[in-house]
C-alpha cells in the first residue's frame, strides 16, 4: 500500500511539473494589456509635466500655457469632447472637467503604423468614449470648451494612451 501512495505522489508531482508552465503562460497572457499609443510630432522636443487630474482642476491657472500629461476618462458626444476625473469620489460636472481640443495640426497616429486615431481602420473607428486614457497637451484656461462650461482646454494634443 505504501508503494501505491508513493506512485500517486510521483504522478501528482509529474502532472504539476508538466502543466504548471502551461497554466502560468495562459495566466500571464490573460493579464497582458494591449495599450494603444497614438502620437503626433507637433510637440516634439517638449517635456511634459505629469500631474494628477484633481491637482490640475484645482490649480488650472497655474498650468496655463504649460505642457502637461494627465489621466482621466474621456467622454465624447454632441457638443462634448472632454476629460473627466476617473475617481468615484469627486464631482463629475463639466466645471470639474477639461475640454479636449483635437487639432488637424497635430494628427495622431498609432505607434509604428500610419493608422490615424480618427480614421476608419479594420472596419471600425477607434472607440474613445468612456475610456480611461492618458493625454498630453497644452493647457489653455481662456478657452473653456463648448458653451464655456469647462475648467479649461487641453490643446495641441500630441499623445493618447488608451
Amino acid at each position: 500500500m505504501a508503494l501505491t501512495f508513493k506512485k500517486r505522489i510521483r504522478v501528482l508531482f509529474y502532472k504539476i511539473a508538466v502543466f504548471l508552465p502551461f497554466i502560468s503562460s495562459v495566466v500571464l497572457q490573460s493579464c497582458k494589456s494591449d495599450k494603444k499609443i497614438y502620437k503626433s510630432d507637433c510637440n516634439s522636443g517638449i517635456s511634459f509635466k505629469h500631474i494628477g487630474f484633481t491637482q490640475l482642476i484645482d490649480s488650472m491657472k497655474n498650468y496655463d500655457q504649460q505642457y502637461i500629461e494627465v489621466n482621466g476618462t474621456y467622454h465624447e458626444g454632441k457638443g462634448e469632447s472632454a476629460l473627466f476625473n476617473d475617481s468615484l469620489f469627486v464631482d463629475h460636472s463639466n466645471k470639474h472637467a477639461i475640454w479636449v481640443n483635437f487639432s488637424q495640426d497635430c494628427p495622431l497616429y498609432l505607434t509604428g503604423t500610419h493608422k490615424g486615431l480618427f480614421e476608419y481602420n479594420d472596419g471600425k473607428f477607434t472607440q474613445l468614449n468612456n475610456k480611461n486614457l492618458t493625454i498630453r497637451g497644452k493647457v489653455d484656461v481662456r478657452h473653456k470648451g463648448h458653451l464655456g462650461s469647462y475648467s479649461g482646454t487641453i490643446d495641441r494634443v500630441s499623445y493618447i494612451k488608451l
